[in-house]
């Protein structure tokens, strides 16, 4: 869980086969999601003593409608609930402007009301130069689940690549929701399971 102050907490969800052999995708089951969306939620009240009015969730892959229907009942009534899916673009799919430097970064291309390719790497003008070897290529950002403006959805994305409190660089090309996801797993599994289930994010880096 990432906030607006650059805070996260990580938790850890269920244990499970959650990969799915047909689709080559992780799913959570229906309870599984309900229960770490209630985890999620009921820290935020914790912090914050109310519930939060958006929640976003990031993924690789889509969302199953029993994944679906956990998150939503465990986030409740009163949050809108996102779901949002970031993957990597084309490797053919390019974008060139005049000059000396490639696309601007924070450049996004809108091919539908709710999917977008977003440029997260490429010339930054408050640093006048561009941080890269090749032309950058884009990510690409659906809203697949919930209601939002793409347009929020995409500058909290690229946001979010700026929160990498383990490197010395300007911004990672994926958001940190995606990027430590693996990374953070491999921790988590390798921990006692009697060991607390949250803990802030700070502790992984």
């Amino acid at each position: 869980m990432f906030l607006s102050d650059g805070e996260g907490v990580v938790f850890r969800g269920a244990l499970g086969p959650w990969f799915q052999t047909d689709t080559k995708q992780f799913h959570l089951d229906q309870e599984a999601a309900k229960s770490l969306i209630e985890m999620v939620v009921g820290e935020y009240k914790r912090l914050h003593d109310v519930a939060p009015r958006e929640l976003f969730i990031h993924a690789k892959s889509a969302f199953t409608d029993a994944e679906w229907a956990g998150f939503s009942a465990g986030c409740g009534e009163g949050t809108n609930l996102v779901g949002v899916q970031i993957a990597e673009a084309r490797d053919d799919l390019k974008l060139f402007r005049p000059g000396e430097y490639p696309v601007i970064r924070g450049t996004a291309l809108q091919v539908g009301e709710r999917h977008a390719f977003l440029w997260t790497a490429g010339y930054a003008p408050r640093l006048d130069t561009y941080m890269g070897p090749e032309t950058p290529n884009p990510i690409s950002v659906k809203v697949l689940r919930g209601d939002c403006p793409l347009e929020t959805v995409l500058s909290d994305v690229l946001g979010l690549t700026k929160i990498n409190f383990n490197s010395c660089l300007h911004n990672d090309r994926l958001p940190v929701t995606i990027r430590f996801a693996n990374a953070v797993g491999d921790v988590l599994i390798s921990a006692p399971m009697d060991s607390e289930p949250k803990l802030p994010f700070k502790f992984y880096i």
